[in-house]
């Protein structure tokens, strides 16, 4: 069915929106934020690149500059249960009202050829930037890349590089190198670089940065997070989440912002190693880095996994790494048609001799880890409820 995009609601833009580019084409969102910024007032940008830990990072940083009173817009992807979560305003997800409002300006400021050909995440991105007028911060978490980013259309004043592993290797490259490169290479002024597990990355940084010199002129700042070990967090958050702190920390310090870290034991992180019941632990990872924290906090715990993968992930990679802390598995059903065939995840757990089975009940005394995407997560949360309905 085809949609006026000039006149649809937000709702009806997004159904029709096409989530990714058969071949990308940047011009798109370039050319489409040329003609918005004459109508916006941009605050300092925080854009956020990386392969894991971009969303806890983002909502550590977030939560605090509102608390000390900054006005913040946190801007992640994607979410669990319901869109307004994408766009987080001042210590609350946005409401349909300011949505709406965001997407009738949009439609009214870009000539019908652009907001047809926007993607999913274009368009949601430019709704972040038209929300995030006049105020303080404009915390940018980057999609799956970097440098052709729908988030790096705008010049970002601060660059917080989260840890780089192997994943969306068909956009972003086979090696480390590769996929570090094109996340960098979005960076404008300065970077701050979190927790690495390669050295790769730093060695990358370096080489970005006189690319970066030769081709644009931007002279830009390379700044290394080197203790992991300074802070603390609240026993509720997971062991790993405190890599991610001393990130943010850094960032808060080069803004010359105070630190008072009880403030960041008040931040809710939905779905990152999130205990939901006593027993149930929600992470919406989905990749072999992920895979080696989780195994990591479960350390000497065995667990039953509800699992499901995309296809394009190294369920394989995933699969082995989690297989020390397995009892069994259960493979979620999915309607997505990026979703592995359920043949090939049943192959590797025979072969990994992890036992499959259906999840009729929850057990009060077993141990339960849902992991594998953020659809993953969404669809057990859905099932649990109907269930207790």
């Amino acid at each position: 069915m085809l949609i006026d995009f000039k006149k649809a609601s937000l709702e009806e833009v997004l159904q029709h929106k096409t989530m990714y580019y058969e071949k990308i084409d940047f011009s798109i969102v370039q050319n489409s934020w040329k003609i918005l910024s004459e109508h916006l007032e941009l605050p300092f940008i925080i854009h956020i690149v990386g392969t894991n830990g971009k969303g806890s990072t983002g909502r550590f940083l977030s939560h605090y500059l509102h608390k000390k009173g900054f006005r913040t817009l946190h801007y992640s992807s994607p979410h669990i249960m319901k869109f307004n979560e994408r766009i987080w305003i001042n210590g609350r997800d946005s409401s349909d009202i300011e949505l709406q409002m965001a997407s009738s300006k949009l439609q009214e400021i870009l000539p019908l050829n652009l907001l047809e050909k926007l993607t999913y995440f274009e368009y949601t991105t430019l709704l972040a930037f038209v929300l995030s007028s006049s105020f303080d911060y404009l915390v940018l978490e980057a999609g799956l890349g970097g440098e052709f980013d729908a988030t790096n259309i705008a010049k970002n004043d601060l660059s917080l590089i989260t840890t780089i592993g192997l994943d969306h290797q068909s956009f972003l490259g086979n090696t480390i190198e590769e996929i570090a490169r094109t996340k960098m290479r979005s960076v404008d002024t300065k970077m701050l670089i979190g927790y690495q597990t390669s050295n790769k990355v730093y060695e990358t940084a370096l080489k970005v940065k006189d690319e970066l010199k030769d081709e644009f002129g931007r002279d830009i700042v390379i700044q290394t997070v080197k203790e992991f070990d300074k802070y603390s967090l609240d026993e509720r958050f997971a062991s790993y989440l405190k890599l991610n702190l001393h990130l943010v920390i850094e960032a808060l310090k080069e803004l010359n912002i105070d630190i008072d870290l009880d403030i960041f034991n008040e931040v809710k992180l939905s779905g990152r190693c999130e205990k939901i019941k006593k027993n149930i632990t929600i992470d919406v990872g989905h990749n072999p880095l992920a895979a080696t924290f989780l195994v990591k906090e479960f350390n000497n715990k065995k667990v039953h996994l509800i699992y499901n993968s995309y296809a394009d992930k190294d369920y394989k990679e995933v699969l082995t790494i989690l297989k020390p802390i397995v009892t069994k598995i259960t493979i979620i059903d999915l309607d997505d048609k990026r979703i592995v065939d359920k043949n090939n995840l049943l192959e590797i757990c025979h072969n990994l001799n992890i036992m499959v089975t259906s999840l009729e009940n929850i057990e009060p005394d077993k141990e339960y880890l849902v992991f594998g995407s953020f659809l993953v997560v969404e669809k057990f949360l859905e099932n649990m409820r109907l269930n207790e309905e």
